[in-house]
């Protein structure tokens, strides 16, 4: 399989109070296509530093970050804009919707800015918010929807552009059960499809779904290990871990 992320050696230092903190430290990391990768590790151990700087959030201070086949780490802000819009979905914790747009609205922009016709743009969400229980919310605004539908909004915006690479900052952490199984579902359902997805998550139960966990420890990568699958007898991701 082709690898559609690389990371070599990537280091993250920042400044406090003029005493140097290394959040991330020489991280080597290699993502193949359709992939499904969590990055597990307790508090301060790097892991949103690590897939903010994947995602170009954030500036490396020393390595390399290669994207399918390109090395990425020097553009300017306004070319990881540009590649962002081409190529990788993010989901944040904090959900970052537009908040004067719809729901129909915050999905469809990626879409358009990535170059689909408006009508493609509207199948695509019409179809992810069909998928994530949220067609009737279509015309609310952020402001008017629970956390957990604002995470589905969330994700469905960064599926809107059908990007190479989905990387997911604790989607799931602010989440009751019933929301984290409908989120879980649709991330199963779309890297059965083939998406390649790289998820920040401290939940073991959420991290069951992927193919692979990378664990950090103070900036380092300490362990990465496939995890042998479990194949639920519905055929539904979501259904393989008991989130009750």
């Amino acid at each position: 399989m082709s690898v559609v992320l690389k990371a070599v050696n990537l280091v993250k230092v920042y400044t406090d109070s003029g005493v140097p903190v290394h959040a991330v430290r020489g991280v080597d990391l290699e993502i193949e296509a359709g992939e499904f990768v969590a990055i597990m590790g307790p508090s301060g151990s790097g892991k949103s530093t690590l897939i903010h700087m994947l995602g170009g959030l954030d500036a490396r201070t020393s390595g390399e970050i290669w994207l399918d086949g390109r090395r990425v780490d020097t553009l300017s802000e306004s070319g990881w804009a540009l590649l962002r819009r081409r190529k990788v979905g993010f989901v944040f914790q904090n959900f970052n919707l537009v908040a004067n747009m719809t729901v129909a609205d915050n999905v469809e922009l990626p879409a358009l800015l990535a170059g689909a016709s408006p009508r493609e743009a509207r199948e695509r969400r019409e179809d992810l918010l069909a998928r994530l229980n949220l067609t009737e919310r279509a015309d609310a605004p952020p402001g008017q929807l629970s956390g957990g539908e604002q995470q589905r909004v969330a994700l469905a915006r960064a599926l809107a552009n059908r990007p190479s690479l989905l990387l997911a900052d604790e989607p799931t952490g602010n989440l009751d059960s019933r929301n984290t199984r409908d989120v879980l579902r649709l991330l199963g359902e779309v890297h059965r499809d083939g998406q390649t997805i790289v998820m920040v998550t401290h939940d073991a139960r959420v991290a069951a779904l992927a193919d692979r966990v990378v664990s950090l420890l103070d900036g380092e990568i300490v362990d990465d290990g496939r995890i042998p699958r479990r194949r639920p007898a519905t055929g539904t991701a979501g259904e393989v871990i008991d989130l009750r």
